[in-house]
């Protein structure tokens, strides 16, 4: 159900559902994410400010830090846990966040990362904050106002930092939060290895030292901008010299166009996934532009960590957008999720910290390892519910595998689309063709209307569909079936040139013909068999892509409704423009365009399916 926000987040989603697909969801996000700067409940004003307090790094950069200390009867300092969040957003915009847990006996410090707002050093983002969020640990622990004990609180960037943290190991590290926790290297610069124009958006955000959120939120601007390039086939690694706004940092991770060494650095490597043994909350949702990243660190731990610590690391997926991970929302993009939805993170939090740093109990709302939402049948929101499971690895397994097949080779069209069938088809072939010059789609189904209040329900895309994609329907479902775990798709290819990009993306299609977008994933065939090494097709060679990015889905799907999965190459504005001809995509132009037809097999030998958790 991978929308990648709808809302302004707070760090860099991309833009929302390619377009309705493609203007944003699974890169991320039509709207980024920004601070959400008013938590529920409101914020108390009993407490004490300091403005202004120095933290030396190690190389003697000092980070700037606003404290929100809670008062004590008599005027003396406190003696509590430090709870802190390091952001690249200028500390002010959480403000009320440091005031509520100052207010509820924690002192609370917002930190700025180096080189934004009013700490020193040059803005690196990701780079530096693994070193220096374990100097802040320690720095903090040895203050008169603290306990010993360290904790950090955030999401997205904030939610990488503790990660980041907790792979240093400093030694007052107590417990970490981590909520939409961005993960370089996946969805960071870009998403499965293709570059996403929303990176420009962002580093323009956090361009200088002061928040740029009013030119950040101009979203006319930047999808003008965004649909001109696209329209002029501006080579990718222009697009910041295209905006106006020429950035170290985005011609900085173009060098790194795969996953390698430089994003490495930044996320715990395996050896130190093993010696992770604090208590440990991931929180992430199923329209969470970063879930990939949230998934990813919460798998690779669990493979990693022993018992004991597994035991202490708990899941939260809720239903929400990305800024929903800290301030839930009962809706997003008019997909409704209900009233019980909306629960108090704040108070989980204030709960979590009592429990793991204050002797306190556990939180009521974890009665077990792993807390999920069951979206409601239809779309009324009604009657959606948290649910519970001992493990996640347990939830998701077992999905049932469907096959793609068509009638004579047709299933160009929603009115004309393939099927999804249990039953394996002895032959058979679907093509589509790619023309990186046509505009068509980035004009007309992205266009410059960002669709926020309706993207998980516009069909814009789907129904552009022609000789340009495929789509194929299961049968209508005989009863109401619960659809929990997460979707995956083989597809069995050839094509004619030497590399491409996909995208899958899959919806519920109700009875009364309403569309909810479920999932999509996208994939650069040049990396089919890994994100680190690229691997040029053949033509005419028949290569296997795995669409896979494990992403959670849990929704009743209404009694009659029926699957379609959409598959067609990425031409969007949202992505950088891969032109087929096997060269540097961020460098390719017009003058590269190779037009590409691909040919999708559904035969005894390679058979094209897809994994649907119906339960």
């Amino acid at each position: 159900m991978k929308l990648r926000g709808f809302s302004r987040h707070s760090t860099f989603s991309r833009l929302s559902i390619l377009a309705v697909i493609y203007c944003g969801f699974f890169a991320t996000n039509v709207v980024g994410q920004t601070p959400t700067a008013t938590p529920s409940p409101s914020a108390a004003s009993d407490y004490d400010l300091r403005w202004g307090v120095k933290i030396p790094m190690r190389d003697n950069v000092e980070l700037n830090a606003t404290l929100y200390l809670p008062k004590t009867p008599d005027g003396s300092l406190p003696k509590t846990p430090v709870v802190f969040t390091l952001t690249p957003y200028i500390s002010d915009s959480y403000h009320a966040r440091g005031a509520y847990f100052a207010s509820h006996g924690y002192v609370f410090a917002l930190v700025d990362v180096r080189g934004r707002g009013n700490s020193g050093g040059e803005f690196e983002p990701f780079v530096n904050d693994p070193r220096d969020g374990h100097d802040m640990v320690e720095w903090f622990a040895k203050q008169p106002f603290c306990d010993g004990k360290v904790a950090m609180w955030g999401g997205s960037y904030a939610g990488f930092d503790q990660w980041a943290t907790a792979k240093e190991f400093p030694s007052h590290l107590a417990t970490i939060v981590p909520a939409a926790a961005a993960h370089p290297g996946l969805d960071y610069p870009s998403t499965q290895n293709v570059g996403l124009t929303y990176d420009m958006q962002w580093y323009t955000f956090t361009s200088g030292r002061t928040g740029q959120q009013n030119l950040f939120g101009d979203q006319k601007f930047w999808l003008t901008k965004f649909l001109d390039a696209y329209k002029k086939h501006i080579p990718f690694k222009s697009l910041d010299s295209f905006i106006g706004n020429p950035s170290i940092n985005f011609q900085r991770v173009l060098k790194h166009p795969t996953l390698d060494a430089y994003y490495d650095a930044m996320v715990p490597a395996r050896e130190q996934f093993q010696k992770i043994t604090i208590p440990v909350l991931t929180i992430t949702a199923q329209y969470d532009g970063d879930e990939l990243g949230a998934l990813a660190y919460y798998r690779d731990h669990f493979a990693n960590a022993s018992s004991e610590a597994r035991a202490k690391h708990f899941l939260v997926i809720g239903p929400w957008d990305h800024a929903g991970t800290r301030t839930p929302t009962d809706e997003v993009g008019g997909v409704k999720f209900g009233p019980a939805s909306v629960i108090d993170l704040n108070d989980l939090h204030r709960q979590w910290y009592d429990w793991t740093m204050k002797g306190g109990s556990k939180p009521e709302f974890l009665k077990n390892q792993v807390a999920y939402y069951l979206l409601a049948p239809g779309n009324s929101g009604a009657n959606g519910e948290w649910k519970y499971a001992d493990n996640f690895e347990t939830l998701v397994a077992n999905p049932k595998i469907f096959y793609l097949d068509s009638k004579a080779g047709d299933a160009n069209g929603v009115f004309r689309s393939g099927s999804l069938a249990e039953k394996q088809p002895t032959d058979g072939s679907d093509t589509f063709i790619y023309d990186p010059l046509d505009t068509t789609r980035g004009e007309t189904v992205d266009g410059l209307n960002p669709k926020e209040k309706t993207a998980g329900l516009d069909q814009t895309y789907p129904l552009s569909i022609g000789k340009d994609g495929l789509v194929y329907h299961t049968e209508a479902l005989s009863h109401e079936t619960p659809f929990i775990g997460c979707p995956a798709v083989t597809l069995w290819l050839s094509i004619d040139t030497p590399d491409v990009d996909l995208s899958a993306s899959l919806y519920e299609i109700q009875p009364n013909g309403t569309s909810i977008v479920l999932w999509n994933d996208i994939r650069r065939l040049r990396y089919r068999e890994s994100l680190r090494e690229a691997k040029l097709v053949k033509p005419g060679e028949i290569v296997r892509c795995d669409f896979n990015p494990g992403l959670f889905v849990a929704r009743r799907l209404m009694k009659g409704s029926r699957l379609r999965l959409v598959v067609s190459a990425l031409n969007s504005t949202a992505f950088e423009k891969n032109y087929c001809s096997g060269r540097v995509v961020a460098e390719e132009t017009a003058k590269d365009a190779r037009t590409c037809h691909v040919q999708v097999y559904h035969d005894a030998t390679h058979p094209s399916t897809i994994q649907l958790p119906l339960r």
